[in-house]
């Protein structure tokens, strides 16, 4: 198949999302490599239990798809090694092809990051599921080739063109005349650091929210340790995350290297942070 532009900057940044999360949970960086690749029947098969595919949606558009694949032999290689630098030495099924999606699913969070750059506006990762990409001619397949140790654990990625296309989007009409009248703009010093600069090091409060409840001090005289509080959120919505009191995304529990942590799904618009402030 040939190399279509957009899928060379995408499989180059998927590989570097790997690389980092893969070193992230297992402290040594892995080799990843990746080339174009010619998707047969057989490897997009769901009756293939063989191979694993995870399809990630981006809120790009509604076409906007990532499937990545991966043989039995890979997830559970990649799980499994993950599961045993976190001192996991009793493992089963389940637990290794979960924590092998975690390591995908970091991996397509940061990928959603390059497309948000590329498409100049705010990109996330939306619902996923297990499913094979179709059989048609608008996708690209990539064959990866992750090295650990003296393992190598070959991957499929394939990208819709939607998301590939991206590499050829003219830059909008605010950033031409922006560019046309850069000769007249005023020389910026590039010694003196720009006021953003000056506040990257300021340190600012993060919690997370699971929920609310509002009880009659009665009630909170009456609280022991066993006692139940109710929240006013379902298991199935998202918990918020709070800086400096201003709701600032919302995300899914996850469990890192035996601590939680909160996978963001949702970055909020500028007019919902400013109202969680009033």
């Amino acid at each position: 198949m040939p190399e279509v532009g957009g899928t060379a900057w995408l499989a180059e940044e998927l590989a570097g999302q790997l690389t980092r999360a893969l070193e992230s949970m297992m402290g040594e960086p892995p080799s990843v490599t990746s080339a174009p690749h010619q998707l047969t029947a057989e490897e997009i098969d769901p009756a293939n239990g063989e191979r694993f595919w995870w399809e990630q949606r981006f809120s790009l558009s509604e076409n906007s798809l990532v499937w990545i694949g991966a043989g039995t032999p890979t997830w559970e290689e990649i799980g499994s090694r993950v599961l045993k630098s976190a001192g996991v030495e009793d493992q089963n099924r389940e637990d290794i092809r979960s924590t092998y999606l975690e390591i995908v699913n970091q991996a397509l969070s940061g990928v959603a990051g390059a497309v948000s750059a590329r498409a100049r506006k705010e990109v996330s990762c939306t619902e996923g599921r297990s499913a094979p990409p179709p059989t048609s001619a608008d996708i690209e397949g990539r064959l990866f080739e992750i090295t650990l140790g003296e393992a190598a654990l070959p991957l499929l990625a394939v990208f819709s063109s939607s998301v590939g296309s991206l590499s050829d989007a003219p830059a909008p009409p605010m950033a031409k005349a922006a560019a046309r009248s850069a000769p007249d703009a005023v020389p910026v010093n590039s010694q003196s650091p720009s006021s953003i600069d000056l506040l990257l090091d300021v340190e600012l409060p993060v919690s997370i929210s699971f929920g609310r409840a509002q009880l009659p001090l009665k009630d909170v005289i009456k609280l022991t340790t066993g006692s139940i509080v109710e929240l006013n959120r379902a298991l199935s919505e998202p918990v918020e995350v709070i800086v400096n009191n201003c709701v600032i995304a919302r995300g899914e529990v996850v469990v890192v290297e035996g601590n939680y942590g909160i996978r963001i799904k949702q970055v909020v618009s500028r007019q919902e942070r400013l109202r969680t402030l009033t």
